[in-house]
Order: structure tokens, then C-alpha cells, then sequence
């Protein structure tokens, strides 16, 4: 029996909508307690962020809605896939999150969760604004338009 192919060092789950639908103003590394077969699910890199949000609870922070699938393997200890789990932030860098989260229309986004180079689960957070339609098509043009003025002056530069 072939072993999967383990995730070190890298990404393990990308919310890849969150760019798209809020416009990041400030991103922040937590670290986030999880229990061991959370873990080895996340070193698979099957774990999804799309609805995902973290917030306050009693004064800590927590991220909720965070899919993290039971591991395959049978063990006689399995987690629950959607359960909150605490982020471990600085008490300062805690205050400051909340004091941001607190104003009209701001949220904290999950953008990613990653591994260190010791091999530490983390999470980067985005503290974020949500964008409305018309912004989410503007920033959709700008986009379209980097990338065809690339285009053209790396076309540009072969001649």
C-alpha cells in the first residue's frame, strides 16, 4: 500500500473565494488548536475554508465553520468536522483584531491554513471588508486588465 503524499511546509487549504468577495486590508498569522487526526487530514490537504469565519467567544478567538474531513484511517478517536476551533493570537495582536472586527463592516477572513517550517498548522487571517457587486466587478476589471497589459509588453519585449 502506496502512502499519500504529505503537505510540509506548504499550503494545506486555501480559501481562494475570499479575495474575491472582501477586499483584505490587513493579514495576521494565529497559530490554531487541533487535535491529532485534524492534523494528519490537513497534511492531506483536504480541508475547505470557503465558509469559514473566525470570531469572538468569551473573549477568545475561534474558527468556526472551518471543514476539516475525518481522517480516513480507522482510529478509535475521530473529530467533528465543523467544530470550533481556538486561534492562539498575542493578547495585543487579540485587542487589536477585535477593535478592527468591531467597526461597521469589517469581518476576519480565513485565507489560509499552512504549515511552518517546524511543521506548525497556522493560520492567516485577513481582516477584511466585504465588497458589493459593482466593486467585485471592478476589481475584476483592474485584474483582467494586469494581466493583458503583461501580456502585451511581454509579447512586446520578444520581438
Amino acid at each position: 500500500m502506496t502512502r499519500p503524499t504529505l503537505i510540509a511546509g506548504k499550503i494545506a487549504a486555501e480559501n481562494r473565494r475570499a479575495r474575491h468577495e472582501y477586499s483584505i486590508t490587513d493579514t495576521l498569522e494565529a497559530g490554531i488548536m487541533l487535535v491529532g487526526t485534524e492534523v494528519k487530514t490537513l497534511r492531506l490537504g483536504r480541508a475547505n475554508l470557503q465558509e469559514a469565519y473566525a470570531g469572538q467567544q468569551a473573549g477568545e478567538l475561534y474558527l468556526y465553520n472551518a471543514y476539516i474531513p475525518e481522517y480516513q484511517v480507522k482510529t478509535a478517536f475521530t473529530h467533528e468536522t465543523r467544530r470550533p476551533r481556538k486561534l492562539l493570537v498575542h493578547r495585543k495582536e487579540l485587542r487589536k483584531l477585535l477593535m478592527a472586527i468591531g467597526r461597521e463592516g469589517m469581518t476576519l477572513v480565513p485565507l489560509n491554513i499552512h504549515f511552518n517550517d517546524r511543521g506548525i498548522a497556522k493560520v492567516e487571517l485577513g481582516i477584511a471588508k466585504g465588497r458589493k457587486a459593482h466593486d467585485k466587478r471592478a476589481a475584476e476589471k483592474e485584474k483582467d486588465w494586469k494581466r493583458d497589459k503583461a501580456r502585451v509588453l511581454r509579447n512586446k519585449g520578444g520581438d
